[in-house]
């Protein structure tokens, strides 16, 4: 297929794989979904009804809602109208909504159910250009500016026989440079800035993606990352849509595992905090193993780690380590394997640093996980690793048709079709951050290495200077101690103090069943037990690094850190200013004497 718009990309997707398998979603308990050719035929009935609300090329539409067939539905009709999907995480709170809604100077917004239609209902006079919601669910509703989803398909039936609407004569209508989405990206500070992803931005990088790594109509995708997120969009909504694959919705972000082993996946894009919680249950189920069962799973990552040279080049060894290999897949690797559906072929991992430590005991059991680097302003993707060229503690190289580059100060800075077209009314921001000769400043700290693979430090403004005037980046010692099972989230600090300290929120559930075997039964946090425990942990951890930088002293927090108490982005990244502020307290209790 040859096409430069998201748009065409749809029509041409739709036409070609008809008869296949697109979207699923899991309904009374049972996997239902849509081909082809029936989710071509929702989307123009979809974009018909939004065009006899009178809604015209550049007009801003609004998704609020979790991961559904629908999400998909709506965004492919907005976009094929030549309209702006303004994507926002149901997460958000009314304030947070209410700005997006009247900056991006939003119209219509999808929303998934009546909880977020009353989380929003007031905007409709607080945002002059709002006029109506349209209702995902088909809740019973009365409201004359709230429209049910099956009311817009039946309104835009009627509006086809009596115009001749025909999505694919609009769609031939747009062009690359015009606007397609404008994603709000979730600072910690400040109002959120919306950038905005043109059709050549994102065409851009589903082209070089797929070139870079196979994907087709043989892949199955299932999506829990939110799709107001431009990963999760990018990964499974557009590149697995333009190559025939077909997409399952888990039903929630703790459903995950369940799902994985329902629809066996074969690609899967995921966050660290994924891989991270995969590896302490592995681990953990095997310290509870038989002696005779550690003795054979040790062996077998043993032999995956000397078949690594191999797994890295997306091939297997031969000989008696290919004998040994076979025996250790067989033995061990497949029922890990089973954990995550049994087919996959490899993982997706981008919006934060992934583990070296996870990311190589995942490959030695033979599953790879791809880890990639990219942001919301470069529609994401700049780097990734290959299936046939993988280096562990690396985001890979640049993809085709993106320019990096290391400036002096050391920040990455790209140029190329997929760096967006700027902010949204804010063109102070987009001055700061696309300089004069179109280089996209990303505020992340990195290097290459001698084969051309780019390594991430952290993000520049993260940077820990302490009192000493060491500079210190804190992911490497936050992503050495996430390996521990017993350690749920870390936030490093010591910015401008004489030693580097740390939050470690204990994993709730190992730290438990531990606590039981030791007796422990009141104030596990603060017992002394516990303190050694994490103390034996972060030194441990610390061992490779300089003396300056290993973490001096910790403090344990008992809640779990998450996005509805507002430690976490909807993408489940720690939001280090908002801990910082939280556990002012704490942190200076460290730096007493």
């Amino acid at each position: 297929m040859s096409y430069t718009t998201i748009a065409d990309m749809f029509i041409q997707s739709i036409e070609k794989y008809a008869d296949n398998p697109a979207f699923f979603d899991k309904i009374d308990g049972e996997w239902k979904g849509k081909t082809y050719k029936e989710a071509g035929e929702i989307v123009e009935n979809l974009a018909s009804g939004l065009a006899s609300l009178s809604v015209q090329k550049g007009d801003k539409i609004a998704i609020l809602s979790t991961n559904t067939s629908k999400w998909a539905y709506a965004d492919y009709a907005i976009t094929g109208l030549g309209a702006v999907t303004v994507t926002v995480y149901p997460t958000l709170t009314n304030p947070q909504i209410n700005y997006i809604f009247d900056d991006s100077e939003t119209h219509y917004a999808f929303v998934e159910n009546k909880d977020q239609l009353s989380k929003t209902r007031s905007l409709l006079q607080k945002c002059e250009h709002m006029k109506a919601y349209i209702l995902m669910d088909d809740s019973d509703t009365d409201e004359d500016d709230v429209i049910k989803f099956s009311q817009l398909l039946e309104k835009g039936k009627a509006f086809k026989d009596e115009t001749n609407f025909n999505l694919k004569a609009i769609a031939n209508t747009i062009k690359p440079d015009d606007l397609l989405t404008l994603i709000y990206t979730s600072g910690t500070t400040g109002n959120p800035k919306g950038a905005m992803l043109s059709h050549k931005n994102l065409v851009s990088n589903i082209l070089s993606g797929r070139k870079s790594i196979h994907i087709d109509e043989n892949d199955v995708f299932l999506s829990f990352l939110p799709l107001s997120h431009v990963f999760e969009r990018m990964v499974g909504h557009f590149t697995g849509f333009s190559s025939g694959g077909r997409v399952y919705y888990a039903e929630s972000i703790d459903s995950v595992a369940e799902n994985m082993g329902e629809v066996k996946p074969t690609v899967m894009a995921s966050v660290p905090r994924l891989y991270e919680k995969m590896y302490a249950k592995v681990l953990d189920k095997v310290s509870n193993d038989p002696p005779i069962r550690q003795k054979i799973f040790w062996w077998a990552i043993g032999v995956g780690k000397e078949s690594m040279p191999y797994i890295c080049k997306n091939s297997r060894p031969g000989g008696w380590l290919g004998f040994k290999f076979g025996l250790a897949e067989k033995l061990v690797f497949s029922k890990i394997k089973e954990r995550v559906g049994g087919r996959l072929r490899f993982f997706v991992s981008g919006g934060a640093p992934l583990s070296q430590e996870i990311a190589e005991f995942f490959a030695a059991a033979n599953i790879i996980i791809l880890e990639g680097y990219g942001l919301t302003e470069t529609s994401p993707v700049i780097t990734n690793n290959r299936l046939e060229h993988v280096k562990f503690g690396t985001v890979g190289q640049p993809i085709d048709g993106v320019e990096v580059k290391i400036a002096d100060d050391g920040e990455i800075i790209c140029r190329g079709d997929n760096v967006m077209l700027g902010y949204y009314n804010n063109e102070a921001e987009t001055r700061e951050t696309i300089d004069d000769e179109g280089w996209f400043h990303t505020g992340d700290i990195g290097e290459f290495d001698e084969d051309g693979f780019l390594r991430i430090t952290d993000r520049k403004k993260n940077i820990i200077v302490t009192s000493g005037g060491k500079n210190i980046a804190p992911a490497p010692m936050e992503n050495a101690l996430v390996g521990s099972k017993y350690v749920e989230q870390v936030v490093v600090v010591g910015d401008r103090r004489n030693f580097i300290s740390a939050l470690i929120v204990a994993a709730p559930e190992a730290l438990n069943d531990w606590a039981n075997k030791k007796g422990i039964s009141d104030q596990i946090i603060s017992n002394e037990q516990t303190i050694e425990l994490f103390d034996d942990i972060v030194n441990k951890a610390m061992d490779g690094f300089a003396h300056y930088e290993t973490i001096k002293k910790f403090k344990l927090v008992a809640d779990v850190w998450s996005v509805e108490t507002g430690e976490l982005t909807p993408t489940l990244k720690v939001k280090r200013k908002v801990v910082e502020e939280k556990y002012a307290d704490l942190i200076d209790s460290i730096y007493q004497v």
